[in-house]
């Protein structure tokens, strides 16, 4: 008799943890079908309040190759000093030369073109070393050369033709400090301008009547 219902036992058991384990599959899928677009809003949400175009990448993914081998040593660039040692010299002797000769004409009040000459020139090389930098980290030749031969080229473009906009301003106007000081002492010029016209019209015929 026990051996008889032993097996109609076995096949109810298996049944009902078959049972059970659709049922938990059931209830966990739709579970995180709840939670799923929840999540995908909050990222949309934190996203649009920041940012309001579509996500691009502005580099495509390279193709995922091997080269070489696991005991291979990785490639390491050449050094060079002026790349290197003389490059951060040179860019720090900038950095610390241009404090001196911006406080200076406005603190002296010197209209020296030489003084004005040297802040420009300091002022281009500064621009071309920081411009220069972006340009080799964001634009590597190993994986955009041709971008990055036209952003060196424009990079030097743009040298020639600031300097050659500061030159017309040095020449044929006040000059860059000169320029910068009045544009400084504008609101004062103007107030005094207002004072005087309000002095002369106080001091008039209708003043007087």
């Amino acid at each position: 008799m026990a051996s008889a219902l032993r097996p109609t036992l076995l096949r109810q058991v298996h049944a009902a943890s078959t049972t059970q384990r659709a049922s938990s599959s059931l209830i966990a899928s739709l579970r995180t079908s709840q939670q799923t677009p929840a999540s995908l809003l909050t990222s949309r949400v934190s996203r649009s309040a920041f940012q309001t175009s579509a996500a691009r990448k502005i580099l495509p993914p390279l193709p995922q190759v091997i080269r070489g081998g696991v005991n291979d040593p990785a490639p390491v660039p050449e050094t060079h000093p002026s790349h290197g040692s003389y490059h951060w010299t040179a860019e720090r002797a900038v950095s610390i030369g241009l404090i001196p000769l911006t406080v200076m004409p406005f603190a002296v009040g010197s209209l020296n073109p030489l003084l004005d000459g040297t802040l420009i020139g300091l002022t281009i090389l500064h621009s071309y070393i920081g411009f220069g930098a972006a340009i080799t980290d964001y634009f590597p030749s190993w994986r955009v050369p041709k971008v990055r031969k036209i952003a060196d080229w424009a990079n030097v473009l743009m040298v020639f033709i600031v300097a050659w906009g500061y030159y017309e301003f040095e020449t044929n106007d006040v000059g860059v400090t000169a320029g910068i000081a009045r544009i400084w002492r504008a609101g004062a010029n103007a107030k005094d301008a207002e004072a005087q016209i309000e002095k002369k019209v106080g001091g008039g015929p209708l003043d007087r009547l």
